[in-house]
């Protein structure tokens, strides 16, 4: 309990002491204000942030998984990363969001879940992890035992771990490889780390994805070109995509989508280089995905 009590996100904030007092107006303001100071906070976090990012980028390229695993907030905050990593970058499998107490959790609270160490270990299991793959504990308190058992069976087995926490030389930051550690502060109501905990997590987990797919090929200029086209909003970005890609009409863009089977990397190369598809498909694959590669090689 001393050790909980000490915790900067369990603090209570001097300026929300009296919050129950408070207009909407001003309850609102101070939110906007602290989730900034959050915001402001991540940046003394950004060279742990990149070591992270690489080395999530040596996991894929080497086959390996990223596995997010956390309890409440800390958890669902990864498996909305890993869920929309697959139809903005075509991963079907790359990113893996765990929660404590199941997928259950995610709608619904699990009471003591996250406080028993062996139930990482046997997600994990259920998901065959492996010594490629790279665990990212996520965890406000930086003390999550769920968590903590996740860090112990991937080190055991010898994989790489990183961590997102929200206060600062936590227990979990000192176990792992890659720590990533903010001091989000005290929350505006006193302990609840779905504000701004879950706000910097947010952030810093937006980072570690885009940054990592960028690096992977999966992005040309500020494209999204590994996109699924899965809806027809999705089919009709394709098109915006290999419009803004090429400089061609939505007519060109139509006919090289459908050729492709609205797959815009293959739809951009064929345009820009006057190639077929067979052609676009191996000068990508030449170029390990990188449509810049692709068009400069």
């Amino acid at each position: 309990m001393v050790e909980i009590k000490n915790l900067g996100t369990e603090q209570r904030n001097e300026k929300t002491k009296d919050l129950d007092t408070l207009s909407t107006m001003d309850i609102i303001k101070i939110m906007n204000e602290e989730d900034l100071n959050v915001v402001a906070g991540v940046k003394k976090a950004l060279p742990q942030i990149e070591k992270v990012v690489s080395a999530m980028i040596e996991t894929l390229s080497n086959g390996g998984r990223i596995i997010y695993a956390g309890a409440g907030t800390s958890g669902r905050t990864g498996i909305i990363d890993a869920v929309e990593c697959g139809p903005t970058f075509s991963c079907t499998n790359e990113f893996i969001g765990l929660i404590a107490g199941g997928y259950g959790a995610i709608v619904k609270a699990v009471e003591g879940a996250e406080d028993k160490k062996e139930l990482c270990v046997e997600d994990l299991k259920k998901n065959d992890f492996t010594s490629k793959d790279l665990f990212v504990g996520v965890a406000a308190s930086g003390r999550t035992p769920y968590v903590i058992g996740g860090i112990e069976y991937a080190k055991s087995l010898g994989a790489k771990t990183a961590c997102v926490c929200c206060n600062l030389n936590t227990e979990i930051g000192k176990m792992v490889d890659y720590p990533i550690e903010v001091s989000a502060g005290p929350e505006i109501l006193t302990g609840s780390t779905r504000l701004k905990s879950g706000t910097c997590q947010k952030v810093i987990i937006n980072m570690l994805s885009t940054a990592t797919m960028v690096g992977m090929g999966k992005v040309y200029k500020n494209l999204m070109v590994d996109v699924m086209a899965t809806n027809e909003k999705l089919v009709e970005r394709c098109h915006q995509i290999v419009m803004s890609a090429t400089d061609c009409d939505w007519q060109t863009a139509d006919v090289a989508l459908k050729k492709s089977n609205n797959h815009c990397k293959e739809a951009i190369v064929m345009v820009l280089l006057h190639v077929d598809l067979d052609e676009a498909k191996e000068k990508l694959a030449k170029a390990n995905g990188w449509v810049r590669k692709a068009i400069e090689n």
